[in-house]
């Protein structure tokens, strides 16, 4: 693999670690398992995709076909995270909350209900703007800084 795929891929693991200790600052819950998920602060999204267009504008320059590629791409994933992913999320809270509503009902009824309802879909899908930006300026950091650490000298 090349040195930018490396770049992208750690910028994308620290923008997962970062939302532990940023989640237990704002909430005071420790939650580990938020490495492992979508959405939060910052968006690893955001992070690989500018850390990877960082690494190749000082590494290519910006007028080549690489950058340009690279910053379409990247703008494009960083849209569909804070846009289409958040309003998905956000749909995704009225269903379940529809979902608890239908149980309230069933058990006022009479008849009894056993079937077993899917599982709760997962709301925490998408970005909002801040954490887009925030992860945008994490690989915009990281590319640079990885661009200086693999430079030849």
């Amino acid at each position: 693999m090349n040195k930018g795929v490396y770049i992208a891929l750690l910028s994308i693991g620290l923008a997962q670690g970062l939302k532990i200790p940023i989640h237990y600052v704002k909430e005071g819950e420790l939650r580990p398992d938020l490495f492992f998920q979508t959405g939060g602060m910052p968006s690893s999204h955001s992070a690989g995709v500018s850390s990877l267009t960082t690494f190749i504008a000082l590494k290519r320059g910006v007028p080549t076909v690489d950058f340009a590629l690279s910053l379409v791409y990247g703008l494009i994933v960083m849209y569909d995270a804070q846009g289409i992913r958040r309003q998905t999320g956000e749909l995704t809270l009225k269903v379940n909350s529809l979902g608890e509503l239908v149980d309230k009902i069933h058990k006022d009824e009479t008849v009894k209900f056993e079937e077993e309802g899917p599982k709760k879909l997962k709301e925490m899908l998408g970005h909002q703007p801040a954490e887009v930006l925030g992860g945008a300026l994490l690989g915009v950091l990281t590319g640079a800084l990885g661009y200086l650490l693999t430079k030849k000298k």
